[in-house]
């Protein structure tokens, strides 16, 4: 990554702040990118239209786990696109039951249903839990709820919205899904008071990211299992940006000795390649959906397939979970000595962080301007909230850079 990159389109050569301009009149402005347009990335690292170099310390909201095409999944990507890459569900494909198989092992559940993006996964574990409630349960129809916790980040759909709190993300997007119960997070006597006999489940983040990386009191993940089992529905735990490794362990959820109903993957599970994400759980809840009531054209295709075991197999090394805990102790402590300075608090586990900056020294978006004209590349999610979530492939070195880096921009 030394050589300029430039982009060729129909009127030529064209730089970042071309390209920019460009986008304005032509794209639905439902984001709000930093300034810097990405034409190159290897491993930890992006390069612009003008070849300057970035540390990539947001990894794609956890979809870069593995950093930047990552070799072992970039060959599984290239030998699937000369075989196969679609068939839809219509027909079998011979890349799908090995994915199903160990992807199943890796979370010691029974079932998986494959979708594509996080929120499809979100959406499919809504209609799962509903179903079970109807068919094993017994809720009577169209009365089963939902419980969730307030903060939340499932997703943007419609139905995902009418349980979020963030006004940003529902304000004009109404009428609204109804069948859910907002509790505050990390509250279990809130939570015992909002189920009841409609209660198909409980739908939280083990580890809410958008946020700020909020992560639970020790025991809130252990209780609300207890509680679910006791009240007779379901525990589903969202983890398609905390699962995968980004928390030093596959799944957030092992940080106590928990194994909920069901889990919702995503993001990291498509390497960065393509969008790959997942319903897994016991059989006899994923058992209640039978042909016809659920599907995705291109859910479980053979590339997503191909790359999703390519993803599982690097996992069942335990190399990254290592890495991410290991590492997560130079974050933690290099943020410690940040308190003070300009930090006013954080909350990190393994390579993730939520990074409180204090309001006088500016924005989340202006602090991460900052980090950018410094060579890093985070985003704010909150206020004065920068979200720290390189790929697990960083090494000590560029961690340690990237922490002088953020004290430097809060100089």
């Amino acid at each position: 990554m030394t050589a300029p990159v430039r982009t060729q389109g129909s009127q030529g050569t064209r730089g970042s702040e071309e390209l920019i301009r460009a986008e304005e009149p032509v794209l639905a402005h439902n984001y709000h990118p930093l300034p810097v347009v990405v034409a190159r990335a290897e491993g930890t690292w992006v390069e612009d239209v003008e070849g300057r170099r970035y540390l990539d310390m947001l990894a794609g909201y956890s979809a870069l786990n593995f950093g930047h095409r990552h070799p072992a999944l970039i060959e599984a990507a290239h030998r699937q696109l000369d075989r196969l890459t679609l068939t839809s569900r219509a027909f079998h494909n011979d890349r799908l039951a090995g994915f199903a198989e160990r992807l199943a092992a890796l979370t010691g559940m029974d079932m998986v249903l494959p979708m594509n993006t996080g929120a499809e996964a979100v959406e499919s574990g809504v209609k799962v839990a509903r179903k079970w409630a109807y068919d094993v349960k017994g809720v009577p129809a169209d009365r089963a709820t939902i419980v969730v916790a307030a903060d939340n980040f499932h997703g943007r759909t419609t139905t995902i919205v009418s349980f979020s709190t963030d006004e940003t993300a529902r304000a004009g997007f109404g009428p609204f899904t109804p069948g859910f119960r907002v509790v505050p997070y990390n509250d279990l006597a809130a939570m015992e008071a909002a189920v009841d006999e409609t209660t198909a489940a409980v739908l939280i983040e083990p580890i809410q990211g958008e946020a700020g990386v909020i992560i639970p009191e020790d025991g809130y993940l252990a209780g609300v299992r207890e509680l679910t089992r006791r009240k007779g529905c379901l525990f589903i735990a969202d983890e398609i940006q905390s699962g995968l490794g980004r928390t030093g362990r596959t799944l957030a959820v092992e940080h106590e000795p928990v194994v909920p109903d069901v889990l919702l993957l995503g993001k990291a599970l498509g390497g960065g390649i393509v969008p790959v994400s997942a319903v897994v759980g016991r059989r006899e809840v994923l058992g209640v959906l039978h042909p016809g009531e659920h599907g995705s054209t291109f859910g479980g295709n053979p590339l997503a397939a191909a790359v999703g075991t390519a993803v599982v197999e690097l996992l069942e090394t335990g190399e990254f979970q290592r890495r991410a805990a290991e590492l997560g102790v130079i974050l933690r402590d290099g943020l410690t000595g940040l308190v003070g300075k300009g930090v006013v608090g954080f909350r990190s586990r393994g390579l993730w962080a939520g990074v409180d900056v204090d309001p006088a020294l500016g924005t989340g978006r202006e602090i991460s301007e900052r980090l950018m004209r410094e060579g890093i590349l985070a985003k704010d999610t909150h206020g004065s909230t920068i979200r720290l979530a390189p790929p697990l492939t960083i090494t000590a070195e560029e961690l340690r850079g990237a922490l002088a880096a953020l004290e430097k921009a809060l100089g």
